[in-house]
């Protein structure tokens, strides 16, 4: 019998509205919602006198930051995870089939941003302070949406382990029922569904090994633990007496760009130890001896929080 103290797959459609042949996924809806959030922190942050956007401006900024995800997004997830994806462009465009790199949404987001700040004369740092308060928010729900999706999972975990979880995604699933073969990675629900609903679900779990949550701990660790560290700071700091300074609760004077740097030094902290339970990429494997690709891109990420803290701390 399985472990009564396993967490069990909750086995959620990952097809939240089917409008004829068109499937409408949680995982783009979850995206959806985190640029509707992100619309609402812009607006309160611009009230607040800390954001100098109007609203019609805040719109745009939102547009801009939905393609440099998109586009950033796919484009490093092909170039750091699966180059071949360039030798077949009309893959790039199909986003709806997965593979999406948050380092690569990053660099796409910042350029954007870069590109919008110049032009509607807005210090960029002040911008990025509005747009990591933001951020948070949005991972926790992709995490979550990666998590229905039964994909990114972790690595093995002992059963004992309370919630540890058996995914129908599993190689060994897959090896075990043709039928959740023949889905793949993006359609294996109505496999899942057939065998749960038959109780041949229950028997083949007995054979699939135990997996940690690490689409979960993501969303602990750099959606829901981040935006608490990220807002109390900010509920701690004075509005900007001008756009270039920002008084922190320590009542140290600093520049714009405080909140990124925190965000990206966090960001980077909590994703490379949960790469410590996360399986690497299939495709790629392990990178540099024990680390994967996620983490040797946390690390990069680390050390630009890092050296633009170090230069800001000259500049005070």
């Amino acid at each position: 019998m399985l472990a009564f103290i396993e967490l069990p797959f909750p086995g959620i459609n990952p097809v939240a509205i089917h409008l004829g042949p068109l499937q409408v996924r949680w995982y783009g809806l979850a995206y959806l919602a985190a640029f509707l959030i992100a619309g609402w922190v812009f607006d309160r942050l611009a009230r607040d006198g800390f954001l100098p956007l109007t609203r019609n401006s805040i719109t745009d900024l939102i547009g801009v930051c939905v393609l440099g995800v998109m586009v950033g997004g796919r484009l490093g997830y092909a170039l750091f995870y699966e180059q071949s994806m360039f030798l077949r462009p009309v893959d790039l465009v199909r986003v709806w089939r997965g593979g999406l790199s948050f380092h690569g949404g990053l660099i796409g987001v910042v350029l954007g941003t870069m590109i919008f700040a110049r032009r509607r004369g807005v210090p960029w740092p002040r911008l990025a302070d509005s747009m990591v308060l933001a951020a948070p928010f949005g991972i926790f729900l992709v995490r979550c949406t990666n998590f229905i999706n039964a994909e990114l999972y972790g690595r093995l975990a002992p059963a004992s382990l309370p919630w540890a979880v058996r995914f129908p995604t599993d190689p060994l699933a897959r090896a075990l029922s043709p039928d959740l073969a023949r889905g793949g990675s993006l359609d294996w629900y109505p496999a899942f569904d057939r065998l749960r609903d038959s109780g041949e679900w229950q028997r083949l779990a007995q054979s699939i090994p135990t997996r940690h949550p690490s689409q979960l701990y993501e969303a602990l660790l750099e959606g829901a633990l981040i935006a608490v560290v990220l807002w109390l700071a900010y509920q701690r700091t004075s509005v900007p007496a001008d756009e270039n300074q920002v008084r922190s609760y320590a009542g140290t004077l600093v520049r714009p760009g405080f909140f990124a740097i925190l965000f990206l030094a966090l960001y980077a902290s909590c994703r490379f130890i949960v790469e410590f339970f996360r399986q690497p990429d299939a495709q790629i494997g392990f990178i540099l001896g024990p680390l994967s690709m996620g983490q040797l891109l946390s690390a990069g990420v680390g050390i630009v929080a890092l050296t633009w803290g170090y230069v800001m701390k000259k500049r005070l």
